[in-house]
């Protein structure tokens, strides 16, 4: 016969070194050190980068304002810098020359005739300046390729490409205002919306060709004026609930990290691009000539944090998991905690863990073939 054995006895071994047979993977027997997590604020900076881009609640549109067909095109590429009062184009349109020969007939016959200021007018509206209407006049023979002059000084795009996403910044300088106010057979709209969105800018061809056709009231062209830039900054979410609307910021440019500059965040959006999730913060510099477009910048975003402060070295990440090594009974539990920010070498630690005998090095604790089985931590704050 054999003694029966009950299962506290099985192995022959003592009831009170059975806690600590467990498998590796839920708790480790070791003498490393232990500490307490710190408490109390911390004020640090985190840095983002930003680029300078154009303002485009400052812009001027052309659009066309008979029908017709381009017969001269001087503009080559997206964001080739124009003045103000540069020759952009020249059309011509059947209807604009029926006008202005029905002028001539009128002049002819009458002189005092009050339908010669009915068609002065008339061509006015179509786009003629006062000093081509003359010309006609004086002549007596029609305009066929009326010119089309910028109304702003900026870099010009294609109406037809201002709302895509383009993929890089030009490097690019502002360029001086000269030239007169010519409007030419271009109507111009000059557009102040807020919050008006930026496009990354790419200098590529322009897709209108000479010979193509234009309709009355068509865009063809958008100039972004020089007298305005952006600082556009780009937040990941960790960060975009640290800015408001109005806050501070002061930045500094790569290309000069001695000079300081600083403006107020004006816009805060949301944004998803290429899969990622980020918040633009921009800040308007109006009147600034100091920047270029393009032009790489860096800012310092102060915070202060609050909660338990723990080494790095005392906190394993696995994946987007944190694990701690709390000391229970003589062992060491893994146990799941949230963080936050990591300050100087620092992380802060979500979890309540004000009173836990925390192992000062997380990493020698674990056994490179198990799988940790951790138990989430309790009061978040």
């Amino acid at each position: 016969l054999v003694a029966k054995q009950t299962a506290t006895d099985s192995t022959g071994l003592d009831p009170n070194l059975l806690p600590l047979l467990k498998p590796v993977n839920q708790q480790v027997v070791s003498s490393i050190p232990t500490i307490l997590a710190q408490t109390g604020p911390r004020i640090f900076s985190e840095q983002v980068q930003g680029v300078i881009t154009f303002d485009t609640r400052n812009q001027a549109n052309i659009s066309s304002r008979v029908s017709g067909r381009i017969e001269r095109l001087l503009i080559k590429y997206n964001f080739q810098p124009v003045k103000q009062g540069q020759l952009i184009m020249e059309i011509y349109s059947p209807d604009l020359v029926a006008a202005e020969r029905e002028l001539i007939f009128i002049y002819r016959n009458d002189r005092n005739d009050p339908m010669l200021q009915k068609a002065k007018q008339r061509l006015s509206l179509l786009g003629m300046q006062p000093s081509q209407i003359e010309f006609v006049i004086k002549t007596g023979k029609p305009i066929y390729k009326v010119p089309v002059f910028s109304s702003a000084t900026g870099y010009i795009l294609e109406k037809s490409q201002s709302n895509a996403p383009l993929s890089s910044m030009p490097s690019v300088t502002p360029v001086s205002s000269g030239g007169s106010d010519m409007g030419g057979m271009g109507g111009i709209n000059s557009s102040n919306g807020a919050g008006a969105s930026t496009t990354v800018a790419q200098t590529t061809p322009i897709l209108i060709r000479e010979g193509q056709y234009v309709n009355v009231g068509q865009s063809i062209f958008t100039i972004y004026k020089t007298n305005g830039v952006i600082a556009e900054f780009a937040f990941p979410p960790s960060l975009a609930a640290e800015i408001n609307n109005a806050q501070k910021l002061v930045f500094r440019s790569t290309s000069n990290l001695d000079k300081v500059y600083a403006g107020s965040i004006g816009l805060i959006q949301p944004v998803l691009r290429n899969g990622e999730n980020f918040t633009i913060a921009r800040v308007y510099l109006p009147g600034s000539s100091e920047f270029t477009v393009g032009e790489l910048i860096s800012a310092n975003i102060p915070i202060k944090k609050r909660g338990w402060w723990l080494p790095q070295e005392a906190v394993l990440k696995l994946g987007n998991r944190s694990v701690v090594f709390k000391k229970e009974n003589e062992v060491f539990i893994p146990k799941q905690v949230e963080t936050g920010f990591t300050v100087s070498g620092l992380v802060q630690i979500l979890t309540d863990i004000s009173d836990w005998q925390i192992a000062k090095s997380a990493y020698y604790l674990v056994d490179r073939e198990s799988f940790i089985i951790t138990s989430a931590g309790s009061n978040k704050r």
